[in-house]
């Protein structure tokens, strides 16, 4: 049976995930609802995404939706038991510019799910040999009466203070 998800959401009472999917033998849309079982606002979301698209009644339907997808919904869930809105989950999974906080702060997790953001928009934009429009070795001119940014190491200094 060949099945691709459309769409996925959550359902906060009782914690499910809802999938839309399309049976492409039939053509029909379908929706199913997939408990969240022994999930709590101590769970690990990773472990509890991988262990839902493993599941065996579930993997064949889950198939076409990425584990990070499985994840985002599995914290979604996580905050909304430890009571936050909907609107505020969201918006702190939401990805910000780069400049807009300090990494240093944050926990290992949120961390690691930086980083993994930050991987993944660099392989979106990576220019591989085999793209139409690579160049090997590009050089850019930049105009000499732009603006350029100072630092503080860019200032003559001598190394006689190290």
């Amino acid at each position: 049976m060949s099945i691709v998800a459309k769409r996925c959401g959550v359902k906060f009472i009782p914690p499910s995930i809802i999938l839309i999917y399309e049976n492409k033998n039939t053509s029909k849309m379908r929706k199913r609802v997939i408990p969240v079982r022994n999930f709590s606002q101590y769970s690990d979301c990773s472990r509890a995404a991988e262990r839902l698209k493993h599941h065996v009644r579930h993997s064949m339907y889950l198939e076409s939706v990425s584990l990070a997808q499985l994840e985002r919904l599995h914290l979604i869930l996580r905050d909304h038991l430890k009571g936050l809105s909907l609107e505020e989950s969201l918006a702190a999974r939401r990805v910000s510019a780069p400049n807009d906080e300090d990494l240093n702060k944050l926990s290992d997790d949120e961390l690691n799910r930086r980083k993994a953001q930050m991987d993944e928009l660099f392989e979106c934009n990576r220019k591989h040999k085999e793209d139409p429009d690579f160049v090997y070795d590009l050089e850019v001119k930049f105009p000499e009466n732009s603006v350029r940014e100072t630092c503080s190491w860019d200032e003559e200094q001598s190394d006689e203070e190290f």
